[in-house]
């Protein structure tokens, strides 16, 4: 699911060239197509999230697949351009849907925290793979003069399967309201967690890393242009064939890097104090981003991708420990709630950063300053969080809990 969903999302960029082109789109109009899906997923989340703990599991990522795979298959029929953002906001909408299902599956499947947070890093690094393979299924397509709509389609296929060994699975035994004195989960009592200051702090955290990471595969590629006019000049301007090949790939670098070290995550965070591990990953991080601006962009060819391996963990385990704050009959609600943030930024970074960038001439570098401040901040909370540990004693009642050990 979670390849899948990457697969067509993070495709977006490729997509809208071709969109502007067939439409005549500007490219203010072309940005919808990446900040509505991401809306769809944010709202989905925050106010549908508690169908996971009310309807189960099973129930919900059925009924996100199929939406999902509905809007897949439309695809086929897609013909102008108001159509095709409805239908990638309707995927959105789908994505939250399922995803908080999934969320919260794996904490029924998970024996204690430290396994959920394993568990968590290797379903975000199948994200990371869908990230890689979707944009190059897009490339291909193109490139045979096959419309891009197919690669919906080829969703849409997976989605069926997904589907189909969803109703086919068994999954663990789950009873929405029994650690719930009776009560139905409800809408209210979802946004009711966004006050409370575990769902909040990593929710927040989320936030501040998509906005970072967001800025690597947003804009990155304009960054690390020299010359805006000649293409050829732009990557001549790099010293040797290694450099240019890399100026051209960086934004699949960055997503090989990310993809890699989220499998490597399994293990590390199975074996090390998680909370160091994301100190010092976001202060190579925040390092990454203060020498790609010093140092120009022949620094940053090499320093911002490098930020795929340091940002791999960092989400999944945002999302793995902010849900396993709460009893799992709330798994699926916080999981919508930390969802929201994470949409919010994916959709708010890169364009505060466009907007910083276009009041100070166009030029990237200030958005990439914006990036480095929300880089800082990330650092400054999980600095925080090493030192004072306020999620310790919560973890640990939630083990002897929901996992039976003390």
């Amino acid at each position: 699911m979670f390849m899948m969903f990457a697969m067509t999302s993070d495709s977006v960029g490729e997509i809208i060239k071709e969109v502007k082109v067939a439409f005549e789109v500007t490219n203010a109009q072309a940005s919808l197509m990446h900040s509505l899906p991401m809306l769809g997923i944010a709202l989905s989340g925050l106010l549908l999230g508690f169908l996971a703990d009310r309807l189960g599991r099973k129930t919900t990522i059925v009924i996100g697949l199929s939406v999902f795979g509905l809007a897949c298959y439309s695809f086929f029929m897609a013909n102008n351009f108001v159509f095709i953002v409805s239908l990638m906001t309707l995927s959105g909408i789908a994505v939250g849907i399922f995803k908080t299902g999934a969320l919260a599956l794996i904490g029924d499947i998970s024996g204690s925290t430290k396994q959920h947070t394993a568990t968590m890093n290797g379903a975000e690094a199948f994200f990371g793979v869908g990230a890689i393979i979707g944009p190059l299924i897009v490339a291909y397509l193109i490139h045979k003069g096959v419309p891009w709509q197919y690669l919906y389609i080829i969703a849409g296929g997976i989605c069926t399967l997904l589907i189909v060994v969803a109703v086919w699975v068994k999954y663990p035994t789950y009873q929405p309201s029994a650690h719930n004195n009776g009560e139905k989960v409800t809408v209210r009592q979802s946004l009711a967690l966004v006050k409370n200051p575990y769902a909040l702090g990593f929710s927040v955290g989320a936030f501040l890393y998509v906005a970072a990471e967001s800025a690597i595969y947003v804009w990155m590629p304009s960054y690390l242009v020299c010359d805006a006019t000649s293409l050829k000049a732009t990557y001549d301007c790099y010293s040797d064939g290694a450099a240019r090949t890399l100026a051209i790939y960086s934004v699949t670098a960055f997503f090989i890097l990310r993809a890699a070290g989220r499998f490597v995550g399994i293990w590390m965070m199975a074996h090390f104090n998680w909370a160091l591990v994301l100190l010092l990953f976001s202060g190579a991080i925040l390092v990454c981003f203060v020498g790609g601006l010093v140092g120009g962009k022949q620094v940053a060819l090499y320093l911002f991708p490098l930020t795929g391996i340091f940002m791999s963990v960092i989400y999944p385990t945002f999302n793995s420990k902010g849900i396993s704050c709460f009893p799992r009959h709330q798994h699926g609600s916080v999981a919508g709630v930390i969802l929201f943030f994470t949409a919010a930024g994916a959709a708010a970074g890169p364009f505060i950063m466009g907007v910083v960038s276009d009041a100070m001439g166009g030029d990237a570098k200030y958005g990439f300053i914006v990036a480095t401040g929300f880089a800082s901040l990330l650092f400054a909370g999980l600095l925080f969080n090493y030192l004072r540990n306020p999620t310790q004693q919560r973890l640990q009642q939630i083990e002897a809990s929901d996992y039976g050990t003390a």
